[in-house]
């Protein structure tokens, strides 16, 4: 049967590539799948350890990050850095800071120069790093957003805290700006800094006058870096730091201090892991069908022959090694053919990505795992002798004279129908069952609502496959039914897809699952950007804040902001509207409790809700209401309704809550009130609304060159929320590319079983050539029936899709936003014209070999 099994797979090598296409695309997609998921947790593990450098360990606060009451104080460092073996030793504390040029200003993280090379993890591009107080370093493109280099001076921005005189106890902020001299431009060659925009470097003693406060309290420190001695012990080390560090710190490793950090980040879930399973375990499933569906109609155009050996002395159990022997060296053939081009195709990836500027450090090299080889390798091998038993068990299983006869349409009458329809319903019922309870509780038990979505989802799934050799045709027939109207060619093609259930099934079903999953992916994608729009919306409702909130001694504004400019600010190429705000310091009682130098802002309902991209926030703004932010409200246990005595320069009023989600903690009146408690209350804020918050990073530097001259802050969130939007289109794009793999497999799948199928009907195909049938009416009903076949798959599949999407939506967003069901008309319908495209090329190519051939050369036995 060796034998046997070799001399019909030469003979069947074009049907046998055809299958293999599925299995090289499947099993290259599990590969690639598993090492581009490889290469980004090293990146981004990577980018993570890199802000400790090169120590050798690593001092970690134990709880969940900040500062902590008991963190690590300077004389806790000294008691560190004299641990036998202990090279250097430098505290982690770092600190936020603007600096200014002209009209340019940066704000970023600073950082300070530190006791060791080693331990630093930015480098010096050009200049040096700073060794004494009033120097600094850079990031490069800081320096050139400030038209600033080695040599220049920049001002820092610092806040202090000025008494009143006259009431010890009380007081007010006041920035002053402090010069410092650029002697280094920095680079980050690791990106320690890269999700931070950069980072700034200054000396030691800067460092500790930011950390230790206004009010000259000891500088604290979140950990530490540690560089040993030469030859010194680790473990020993590791074991004298952790006796002398505080009982809350632990000392790990650079590696370890770096999966805590990723643990912490992630809620302590592996999120690398759970993406590269999430869309491996897609890729298993596309290919597994693709795979079973495009070789069991390869097997199944064996059964006449696999019945004639029984005829000619063959037992069962012999036919059934040689399918199997066949789908094994097949499915292995073509898996190595696939684990090679998987890996290149990363490879090549990682070659690009290493010669653009990321910030991110990226492999220059994959490197390949056991899993990454193991596991292709396997499944594509497995699913496709797997594939090959059902078929081969059905030709055995009958007599030999009955396996030559037509096969008859499955039923749901006899005893295996009855069992399959009612695993079927089971599955279907069970798992939207499931989905249904996951949707239910997401806003309480999120983690455990994603699992059972995701559980609920797949079985319901399994249970429409199951099923689709009875319901497929079925719709099918149906759909045919106004085609067989239209000549000779439709009514043929009609009946054809009626003859062969279960190869229509089979062919249906291949392009139904593709398309079920981009389908899913295009609703749950577009859903997400409308739904996460207003969650972002309530996130950063203000998308530029120009003004500043400083005051004199005496308690007037500043730097009130001029009609002038806020002229310069509306004229601003992709600002929408400007709103101007009042305010006053005014103190509040109610209940007893007294607050001083509260801010009180004035702006008109019409020009609140104009200004920001949530205006529900100021409905209740009127005359005798404050709106109390949320944050304010819950500090200071004042619900909506309190009474609240407010007292500014010029009176006092009596106004009742109401209170907003709107985010900070200024108060806001109408202009009309502001004016009764302080009649000379000035314009100290604007608020601007941008057209495009996409473009947010061109307008806001209009908005400073605009401005440049004028002693204002700006600030606010669209920044921000740009880089939030961009984050979450690119992984949804990521996403849905992933998945148009997984069409591109079931496309693959559609044309291999439709070529199959056509090729299986050669001679029935020249018996109507030889009654007449012409070569264009041939080709028209093979084309016909392609395309009848892949639209019903891929209407079937929309629909299954916006299901499962709105599932999936609802499952993964519900928890922290409002669900907003949108879906993609112009992509769902070109994917239905994609698939219907594929079915005519998948049967039309194949049709025109057959056209070509003569009728009594088809009618030749084989």
């Amino acid at each position: 049967m060796f034998t046997l099994t070799l001399a019909q797979m030469r003979r069947s090598v074009g049907r046998l590539t055809a299958a293999g296409i599925a299995i090289v695309i499947g099993t290259a997609f599990v590969a690639a799948t598993l090492l581009a998921g490889d290469v980004l947790k090293r990146a981004s593990f990577d980018s993570i350890a890199a802000a400790y450098a090169d120590s050798d360990l690593v001092l970690v606060a134990g709880g969940e990050g900040g500062f902590y009451p008991d963190s690590l104080s300077s004389d806790d460092l000294d008691d560190l850095r004299a641990v036998e073996g202990v090279t250097a030793l430098d505290g982690l504390g770092r600190t936020y800071t603007t600096f200014k040029k002209g009209g340019q200003q940066a704000s970023l993280p600073v950082i300070a120069t530190g006791s060791n090379p080693s331990l630093q993890p930015l480098v010096a591009a050009s200049g040096r790093m700073p060794a004494a107080s009033g120097e600094v370093a850079l990031p490069e493109d800081t320096a050139e957003r400030l038209d600033v280099s080695v040599g220049d001076e920049v001002g820092q921005a610092r806040s202090s805290y000025i008494e009143d005189e006259d009431s010890p106890g009380d007081g007010m902020w006041a920035e002053q700006t402090v010069t410092m001299v650029v002697v280094g431009l920095l680079d980050d060659p690791n990106g320690a800094f890269s999700m931070e925009g950069g980072a700034a470097v200054m000396a030691e003693e800067d460092i500790l006058d930011e950390l230790g406060g206004f009010d000259g309290s000891v500088p604290t420190f979140t950990g530490a870096v540690v560089a040993l001695d030469a030859g010194a012990d680790r473990e020993q080390v590791r074991a004298a730091l952790t006796a002398v560090a505080p009982d809350d710190y632990d000392v790990l490793t650079k590696d370890e201090a770096a999966a805590r950090s990723v643990a912490s980040l992630t809620s302590d879930a592996d999120i690398f892991t759970g993406t590269i399973l999430a869309f491996a375990a897609i890729a298993l499933l596309v290919a597994a069908l693709v795979i079973a569906n495009t070789f069991q109609v390869l097997v199944a155009q064996r059964t006449r022959t696999l019945a004639l050996l029984r005829c000619v002395g063959a037992t069962k159990a012999q036919l059934r090694r040689s399918v199997v022997l066949e789908a094994a060296i097949l499915g292995v053939v073509a898996s190595v053919v696939g684990i090679v081009l998987g890996s290149a195709l990363v490879q090549v990836a990682v070659t690009v990505l290493n010669r653009m500027d990321l910030d991110i450090p990226v492999p220059t090299m994959i490197t390949p795992t056991l899993a990454s080889v193991l596991v292709p390798l396997a499944v594509g091998t497995i699913v496709t002798v797997v594939a090959s038993l059902v078929p081969a068990r059905a030709a055995t299983r009958v007599a030999p004279l009955a396996a030559l006869r037509p096969a008859d349409a499955p039923t749901a009458t006899g005893t295996a129908g009855k069992v399959r329809v009612g695993i079927s319903l089971v599955l279907v019922l069970g798992g939207l069952a499931i989905g249904v309870g996951a949707m239910l509780v997401t806003d309480r038990l999120a983690e455990l609502a994603l699992l059972a979505g995701v559980l609920g989802g797949s079985i319901s799934f399994v249970g429409i496959l199951l099923s689709a050799v009875y319901w497929v045709p079925t719709v099918v027939r149906l759909a045919g039914r106004p085609l067989s109207q239209r000549g000779a060619s439709a009514q043929l093609a009609a009946a054809n897809t009626t003859r062969n259930p279960r190869r229509t099934a089979a062919t249906s079903t291949a392009l139904l699952i593709g398309v079920t999953l981009v389908a899913m992916m295009s609703v749950a994608a577009a859903t997400a950007r409308s739904s996460l729009d207003g969650t972002l919306d309530d996130t950063y409702p203000v998308d530029v804040s120009v003004g500043s909130d400083s005051y004199t001694p005496e308690g007037e504004a500043a730097f009130p902001l001029s009609t002038a400019l806020l002229g310069e600010l509306a004229g601003v190429d992709g600002v929408e509207h400007v709103t101007s705000l009042e305010a006053a310091q005014v103190s509040i009682r109610w209940d007893g409790q007294t607050l001083d130098l509260e801010t009180l802002r004035g702006v008109t309902p019409d020009d609140a809700q104009a200004a920001v991209r949530s205006p529900e926030w100021f409905d209740g703004l009127a005359d005798g209401t404050v709106v109390v932010p949320q944050s304010f409200a819950d500090a200071y246990a004042m619900p909506t309704g309190t009474t609240l005595e407010i007292t500014g320069a010029s009176g006092t009023r009596t106004l009742e809550t109401m209170v907003s989600d709107l985010p900070g903690y200024a108060l806001v009146v109408t202009p009309t009130t502001l004016a009764e408690v302080d009649d000379a209350a000035e314009v100290t804020r604007a608020w601007v609304l941008l057209s495009d918050v996409g473009e947010a990073s061109t307008t806001i530097d209009g908005i400073r060159e605009a401005l440049s001259e004028d002693a204002v802050e700006i600030s606010g969130a669209a920044l921000e929320r740009a880089t939030m939007q961009q984050v979450i289109d690119t992984i949804l794009a990521v996403i849905v590319g992933l998945l148009a793999i997984a069409v591109l497999i079931a496309l693959i799948g559609v044309a291999n079983t439709l070529s199959l199928s056509v090729l299986e009907r050669r001679r029935e195909s020249a018996t109507l050539r030889a009654i007449g049938l012409s070569k264009s009416q041939l080709r028209s009903t093979l084309a016909i029936e392609g395309m009848l076949i892949a639209g019903v798959g891929a209407v079937a599949g929309v629909v299954l899709g916006l299901g499962y999407g709105w599932m999936g939506s609802v499952v993964v967003l519900g928890s922290f936003a409002d669900i907003h069901l949108t879906v993609p008309w112009v992509q769902l319908a070109i994917l239905v014209v994609v698939a219907l495209a594929a079915g005519l090329l998948a049967s039309v190519l194949p049709a025109r070999s057959a056209a070509r051939t003569s009728p009594v050369e088809a009618l030749a036995v084989e």
